[in-house]
């Protein structure tokens, strides 16, 4: 046994987005501002004898919660991100709550619908000037709060150079714009995107829009008497609402289903290894974190070289942070390296 350190080939598996720690204050903040709203609307509207107000502040409460998940997945996410029982690390864990997150959405919109259609069917009278005051205080405060959410841009992801010595793992070091590779998501976003932030962001927005579109029915229903506008400005809202839902159930399933997050990088991947006579008989690409990409190719030469030649090759490929390489000779059916799924080769 060799006493040597294995230091340099090892290294941790962290895969938390750029501006994580950032992104978590602002949720918190966002949290604690929903929280005063809902508070105070439900000791307003009990004091005040409003029913609209302290029905607006339980509706609140959903938001807070859903918000909260967010926020305690940053938090998670960031206080175990060296746990080894994380086989990857713990940076999908912002889709984890992404998906919870956009459930708590359905369930609102539908609800919005539910009442919608009860007072499409049965109408009950409008305090307007009550119901306005307190749909304008709501739309300040999801605008603010949209205002700390939104100011994500396109980012690249952290990545660490571990060099490239040994046959498995390796991280690359790209300090490199990914955006000017053209790398997109599978659905049209960008694999740098934090869909943590998206989901908080998206409940802000859905709360702003239907303070907005209650500001539109509210308006439409006093001055000319059109007492049917206010539901249907709502079953509206739930149409809005549940299409945002949709999307974000999407992306963040297909990033917990360990989609493809990027053909066009997997084209290159498949392109750059295959070169003299080499081919890839395996390759999967899966997202690991906003910003962060993990591979595992498998190759069949009829002139192997070692792993580290290979992930050289792929070091100019941006998003890539954690690459493992296993090589067969071409005729042989045993790999050179791992422990993967193994397919007989063609002699």
């Amino acid at each position: 046994m060799h006493s040597h350190s294995i230091a340099p080939w090892t290294h941790q598996h962290e895969f938390l987005g750029e501006h994580h720690d950032r992104n978590e204050r602002r949720i918190w903040i966002v949290v604690a501002l929903t929280l005063a709203m809902m508070v105070g609307e439900i000791i307003g509207g009990t004091v005040f004898g409003s029913l609209a107000l302290v029905a607006d502040g339980w509706h609140m409460s959903t938001h807070a919660a859903a918000l909260s998940i967010s926020a305690l997945a940053y938090l998670y996410a960031r206080r175990h991100v060296r746990n080894e029982r994380f086989a990857f690390g713990t940076g999908k864990l912002g889709e984890l709550a992404a998906f919870a997150s956009a459930m708590v959405l359905a369930m609102i919109a539908l609800l919005i619908g539910y009442e919608s259609v009860e007072r499409l069917v049965n109408p009950v009278p409008i305090a307007y000037g009550e119901a306005l005051a307190i749909a304008v205080l709501g739309l300040a405060v999801n605008l603010g709060s949209a205002w700390l959410l939104g100011g994500e841009h396109h980012h690249h992801g952290h990545h660490h150079d571990h060099g490239v010595h040994g046959d498995h793992d390796n991280d690359h070091n790209q300090a490199d714009d990914q955006d000017a590779h053209g790398h997109g998501h599978g659905h049209g976003g960008h694999h740098a995107h934090d869909l943590n932030l998206r989901s908080a962001y998206i409940h802000v927005l859905a709360d702003a829009a239907t303070s907005v579109l209650a500001i539109l029915g509210l308006l439409a229903a006093g001055l000319f008497g059109w007492t049917w506008m206010d539901p249907i400005v709502g079953l509206v809202g739930t149409a809005v609402i549940l299409g945002w839902a949709y999307g974000l159930v999407r992306d963040a399933g297909a990033v917990l289903l360990d989609t493809v997050p990027d053909p066009k990088l997997s084209a290159a991947v498949r392109t750059t290894l295959e070169t003299d006579g080499d081919r890839v008989s395996d390759l999967h690409l899966w997202r690991v974190g906003p910003g962060h990409l993990a591979a595992i190719v498998a190759l069949v030469s009829d002139h192997p070289k070692p792993a580290a030649v290979y992930k050289a090759r792929l070091a100019h490929l941006h998003g890539l942070s954690h690459v493992t390489v296993e090589v067969a000779q071409c005729g042989s059916s045993h790999d050179s390296g791992g422990d993967h799924d193994r397919h007989p080769h063609p002699a």
